[in-house]
């Protein structure tokens, strides 16, 4: 039997994401970030309040990364979301990690994330329920190591780990348990 619970942010797994961008001074900000994704061929939302540091950099810059967190850097992740980019200036330095200037974006890539994705502002709306940005991808970056022999993200190479709503918790993700559009293909009959 199914029990009420009412409304709550209740998804599971939720991606565990890393939005960097670049403040006014130049210096790196991260930001941890669960209420975000893929929202269409090439694009990505977000959903952050408007006081965020982050947001303010997204709007003067026009650009950000956003990076697959991994459990190798699960304490400097969990960190970028404790700590604000508006009461701590050295939040990036404190971490020790390593950021180079995106390419393709005004936006920095962190070095130690295995993958991420360079985007450009295509939109930013205030909404009722926060501040919405929509981002195309203009590239991906991934590190080799994660990469399969035919040059693929490998998920199970990627150490990614989804945060859970319901208990605060972080949870490892890998092992591959079917095949998309191959699994259900028997009840196609």
């Amino acid at each position: 039997m199914k029990k009420d619970l009412g409304v709550k942010p209740y998804l599971y797994p939720m991606p565990v994401l890393m939005i960097a961008t670049y403040g006014e001074d130049g210096t790196v900000d991260v930001m941890n970030m669960a209420w975000g994704g893929i929202c269409g061929r090439g694009m990505v939302a977000l959903n952050i309040s408007a006081g965020h540091k982050t947001a303010k950099n997204i709007e003067k810059r026009g650009a950000f990364t956003l990076s697959v967190a991994d459990l190798p850097h699960l304490k400097e992740s969990d960190f970028f979301g404790i700590a604000s980019g508006n009461t701590m200036a050295d939040k990036f330095a404190r971490t020790g990690m390593h950021a180079v200037r995106s390419a393709r974006v005004d936006a920095p890539v962190v070095e130690e994330y295995p993958l991420t994705l360079e985007c450009k502002v295509v939109r930013m709306e205030e909404e009722p329920y926060g501040l919405r940005v929509l981002g195309e991808i203009v590239n991906v970056l991934a590190e080799e190591s994660v990469l399969d022999e035919a040059g693929n993200v490998d998920p199970t190479k990627l150490n990614a780990f989804a945060f859970d709503p319901f208990q605060s918790g972080y949870y490892a993700l890998g092992e591959k348990a079917g095949q998309a559009w191959e699994s259900g293909k028997e009840l196609m009959d």
